[in-house]
This record gives structure tokens, sequence and C-alpha cells, in this order.
């Protein structure tokens, strides 16, 4: 019996994500060590700490994908409300975590300084939490959402704890390569390709290197024989079109 696919969404989460000021590396990795455990990352929003605008994005990811998974927003200051934002989506209650506010007072401070780092010891009513092996507080899941850390070496930390504790689906495999030829010289054969296999996506990307134009083709499915077939068939394109193929390592 063929195993339906497992989809999820990310929400990263932060103004300074959308100013540009801060680059966001998390997604990068979240999507490719998700996808091997067979979860499949089908859509990303980045969004702003605007209370409104997380709740309705967490309301409505939740409930088209598998899995959410949050990004960013639960560190202690004022304008860190993802939190509150997934109490709200929830229609829950904000708890103190007796396991978070014992880590998070291992670290002795003046009294203004452990109020601000007790905000992150709030969870949702009902949540459970993701373990963080950095040592410091950990995130925390409801339902199908998982809020994590925005720090890329928190957040990672926190998704490894995770590994095989998902359902999973198929695992999407790829398949590439690459020729000196324009897009518009083989783009009828490659509509004619991915008519013909609609279960393999065919994306075509251009590339400018050692002063000539070229295009690179990347297929991706879960069918490792119909990759295998999609590939023979762009090769057979890129020859027709006058061009050798150059392989690219498969994923």
């Amino acid at each position: 019996m063929k195993k339906r696919a497992v989809t999820a969404c990310v929400l990263i989460i932060g103004n300074e994500i959308l100013s540009g000021r801060t680059q966001d590396t998390n997604l990068n990795h979240i999507a490719l060590t998700i996808g091997s455990w067979g979860i499949q990352v089908r859509e990303v929003r980045v969004i702003p700490d605007v209370e409104e605008v997380i709740i309705t994005a967490v309301n409505e990811a939740r409930t088209r994908f598998d899995y959410l998974f949050t990004t960013g927003g639960i560190g202690p200051t004022h304008d860190d409300i993802t939190t509150d934002c997934i109490a709200g989506a929830f229609g829950v209650d904000l708890v103190e975590s007796p396991e978070i506010a014992a880590i998070i007072q291992q670290r002795p401070a003046p009294p203004t300084v452990m109020k601000a780092r007790m905000r992150m010891a709030r969870i949702p009513a009902g949540a459970t939490l993701i373990d963080n092996p950095t040592g410091g507080p950990q995130g925390f899941r409801i339902e199908n959402v998982f809020v994590m850390a925005g720090i890329p070496t928190v957040m990672r930390a926190m998704l490894s704890s995770l590994e095989g504790k998902l359902e999973s689906g198929p695992v999407v495999r790829s398949r590439s390569v690459t020729a000196y030829l324009g897009e518009s010289q083989i783009a009828a054969a490659l509509s004619t390709i991915q008519l013909n296999h609609p279960e393999i996506d065919l994306g075509s990307y251009p590339f400018f290197k050692n002063d000539r134009y070229g295009t690179s083709l990347v297929m991706r499915g879960t069918d490792e024989s119909a990759l295998e077939t999609m590939l023979e068939e762009v090769k057979a394109a890129i020859v027709a079109a006058g061009e050798t193929p150059e392989d690219v390592p498969q994923g």
C-alpha cells in the first residue's frame, strides 16, 4: 500500500527577518531535515510580530497541513509574542512550565532580569515540551504545532529531538542534470516530458557560468523508477537540442 504524503508548513516569525536585518537560515535546515524524515514542506510564510497576523496564520496552517513548525518570538522581551499568540489561536490560557522555570532559575539574575527570563517559562495549557539539547529553555508542542526558537543553533537542537517521533510519508528524491542551453531551446520538450510524468516535478533553472548561459534541470518525486525514466528523457531532449548533458550528484 502506497504511503500518503505527510505535509508541513513553516512560519518564520519576526520583524527582523522582514526588514532584512537578520537573514533566515532556519528554513533551509528545517526543509532538508524533515524532508529526510518523509515530511514535505509545502508552504512557508514569513510574518511580522503582530498578534492578529500570527493567530490567523497559525489557525490557517494547522488545519491545512499535517504539521506546522514555527521559529522565532519565544524569547524574554516585549516583542516575543509567539507563545501568547499560539495560546490565542487555540483559545487556551498560558501556564508556567515547572520544567522550564527550573532551567531558567539555575542562572542567578537580578529580579528584573529574572522576571523577563521567566516569560520563557510560559506555555499554552495542554502543550508538551520540545527538548532543547543546548540546555536552555525548551520549545513546546500543542496538537500538530511545534514552536521553536529563532536562534539557529537552538532551533536545530530542538528539531533534532523530534527525529523518529513524527508521522512520515515517502521521502522525496531528486535527479539533476545541466546543459549549456538556453531554457527556450528545450522549453517545448520539457513541457511534453512534464505532461507525460505528472507525478514528478520538473524544474528549469537558468545560470551563467564560464561566460555561457546554461540550464539546470531538477526532477523531484517519490518514485525512483519514474525519476530515472524522466532523467533519461530530459537527457535525450538535451542531446536532441545539440548539447551534451552533464550529470549532477543525485539526492
